[in-house]
């Protein structure tokens, strides 16, 4: 069984976390939408090759390895967000389960 005290605590997490899980989105959508904006000042660097050589340049260059780093870091924490809100709804959609069966087996007994 799901307590009261449980729920509020909940809503409370809830509330107070709904800045941090936005800005793990907003991270995580500017590294993923910066990538291309870093492959093409890589590729720009290297004007003088072949579009396939500056592709390959850009792909291994340390501040696109660096870049792709950042970006699984931000993932997570962006994922980590969405699955501890998934959690806390689970768990007051539990605790609305338990109350609703509480009225009905409290009004029939």
């Amino acid at each position: 069984m799901v307590s009261d005290e449980e729920i509020d605590k909940t809503l409370d997490w809830l509330r107070d976390s709904a800045t941090k899980a936005a800005q793990a989105r907003a991270t995580r959508v500017y590294m993923e939408e910066y990538r291309k904006t870093l492959k093409a000042t890589l590729m720009g660097e290297n004007k003088d090759k072949p579009i396939g050589a500056q592709e390959r340049e850009a792909y291994s260059d340390q501040r696109y390895i660096d870049h792709l780093a950042a970006i699984r870091a931000a993932v997570e924490a962006d994922e980590k967000m969405r699955w501890l809100y998934v959690a806390a709804q689970a768990k007051i959609d539990a605790w609305r389960s338990f109350q609703a069966n509480y009225r009905i087996t409290g009004k029939i007994g």
